[in-house]
C-alpha cells in the first residue's frame, strides 16, 4: 500500500511540475495584450481622422 500511494505522490509531483504548456499561455497573453492595443490605437486614430475630415469638408462647403 504505502509504495502505491507513494507512485501517486510521485505522479502528481510530476504533473504539477511540468512547463510544457507554459510557453503557449505566455505568448497567447502577449498576442491578446498586442491585439487590445492595436485595437484601442486604430480606435484613437480613427476619431483623430474622422474629425481632420470633418474640419477639410466643413472648410470646403464654407469656401464654395
Amino acid at each position: 500500500m504505502n509504495r502505491f500511494l507513494f507512485k501517486v505522490f510521485v505522479r502528481c509531483h510530476d504533473l504539477m511540475n511540468r512547463e510544457e504548456g507554459q510557453d503557449l499561455v505566455e505568448y497567447s497573453l502577449v498576442v491578446a495584450l498586442i491585439a487590445f492595443g492595436a485595437t484601442a490605437g486604430m480606435t484613437t486614430l480613427a476619431t483623430g481622422i474622422n474629425h481632420a475630415f470633418n474640419t477639410i469638408s466643413s472648410k470646403l462647403a464654407t469656401s464654395l
